[in-house]
């Protein structure tokens, strides 16, 4: 039998909306590569009768490894190990050796920040108050975890604040509750393709073809369109090589043009990867440095990254990128010509080997009939060689215009460095 797992993510904030919950998609993506088939990811707020409903609805469902963030402070709604306590039949007593460690966390926390040191010990013991049984897990921050066998299940309770759940994750899941619960865990093989370029209804047409000739059953087949690149994400277990091969030489052989990457890797990676000691610089209009971001968001990144400009004003096209005001005038602001000024201004201005302008309209105002929200020119050109400019028109909001312009002009860029290939239409 395979190894089923739940996530349950706990506190009222998240339910009301004021905090986004990035715990659980993190959990459960770590959980799915030891293997383990997740059931879901729930929700619960800091009331301890609806904690204790959903731990026994998971149990109904027959799941093997629940995953609890969230509600392990010092304050009265900090209820996660008491609850889960009582969810194992696991009386709370006393760790003293877990209490020394965290006055020693508070002791610190006290000095530094000037605190009242009498004020925090008073959670201290709270905090330290563990089912008995479990195994404590040490904290990142200054509330311990918990690996709590319950039965036919185990429970890893760990803290809601992200960076302190993921720095106890491997900790926890070597705790010997959780490490021999695991190692029933068949683990999954993966297939990740990522594709720029294609519409959804042909990629849900070929995966019908290639479904009509191969048995895709034993395959986890998930399609996302994010950013305007379509990822396709395959999970299967041992036996169903032959299907995942099938699907994979299927989905190349009919949109290879199209298909970036086999393993996964971002458009950012595969750019980075292709520029191979040269340089780049952006100047951007509508994605007010959402490009720079991207490029940037990876360490080591000044290697290649050397600027960028937003210019927003026309003044600032002309002034900061030296795009001629004449060719505004006579074109507008939002024209391949004027992308393509801003481009050759971005590698003059920094000295780049690459450079990458984009100009548009994000909306919601601002569209004509000749050029409607959505409208976007790119260019991407190399110093005294190549260049590719596009002017799509983009679909979505303000925000979906904005991203896929980033993603597009990254692309852009992709297909500029591969030997100054044309971009497929």
């Amino acid at each position: 039998m395979n190894v089923r797992g739940a996530v349950l993510v706990t506190g009222t904030e998240v339910l009301s909306g004021a905090t986004s919950d990035r715990n659980g998609p993190w959990i459960s993506r770590r959980l799915g590569t030891l293997g383990v088939e997740v059931e879901g990811i729930h929700q619960v707020g800091d009331r301890p009768e609806d904690l204790l409903a959903t731990l026994e609805f998971l149990r109904g469902r027959g799941i093997d490894l629940i995953v609890t963030s969230g509600g392990l402070g010092p304050t009265a709604d900090d209820l996660t190990a008491e609850v889960v306590g009582r969810f194992a039949g696991r009386p709370l007593r006393l760790d003293e050796e877990m209490e020394r460690k965290i006055e020693a966390v508070l002791a610190e926390f006290a000095r530094r920040f000037n605190l009242d040191s009498e004020s925090l010990r008073a959670g201290n013991r709270k905090q330290a108050m563990v089912p008995e049984g479990a195994v404590p897990i040490d904290p990142v921050g200054t509330a311990p975890g918990l690996v709590v066998p319950a039965g036919d299940q185990v429970v890893i309770v760990l803290p809601g604040p992200p960076r302190e759940l993921q720095g106890m994750w491997e900790s926890a899941i070597a705790a010997a509750p959780a490490r021999e619960m695991l190692a029933r865990a068949e683990p999954y093989q993966e297939l990740a393709l990522r594709m720029f370029g294609v519409p959804e209804s042909e990629l849900a047409a070929s995966l019908r073809e290639i479904g009509a000739g191969t048995d895709l059953s034993a395959l986890e087949i998930t399609t996302c369109l994010r950013g305007g690149e379509l990822e396709v994400d395959v999970r299967y277990r041992d036996g169903a090589e032959e299907a995942a091969a099938a699907l994979r030489a299927g989905l190349v052989e009919r949109h290879g043009s199209f298909v970036f990457s086999e393993t996964g890797q971002s458009a950012t990676e595969a750019v980075v990867g292709l520029l191979d000691g040269r340089t780049i610089a952006v100047a951007e209009s509508c994605t007010s440095g959402l490009l720079a971001a991207r490029l940037t968001e990876r360490p080591g990144s000044s290697a290649y990254f050397v600027g960028g400009v937003v210019a927003y004003s026309n003044d600032a096209k002309v002034e900061l990128l030296g795009v001629p005001a004449e060719l505004i005038a006579r074109t507008g602001a939002v024209s391949t010509e004027v992308a393509e000024a801003m481009a050759d201004g971005a590698i003059e201005c920094f000295g780049a080997d690459i450079g990458v302008g984009i100009t548009g309209i994000a909306g919601p105002d601002g569209g004509t009939q000749d050029k409607p929200v959505g409208y976007v020119c790119i260019s991407a050109a190399a110093r005294g060689g190549e260049r590719h400019t596009r002017d799509p028109v983009l679909p979505g909001g303000r925000a979906d215009v904005r991203e896929r312009s980033a993603t597009a002009a990254l692309h852009l860029v992709r297909n500029l460095l591969l030997l100054g290939e044309q971009p497929p239409r």
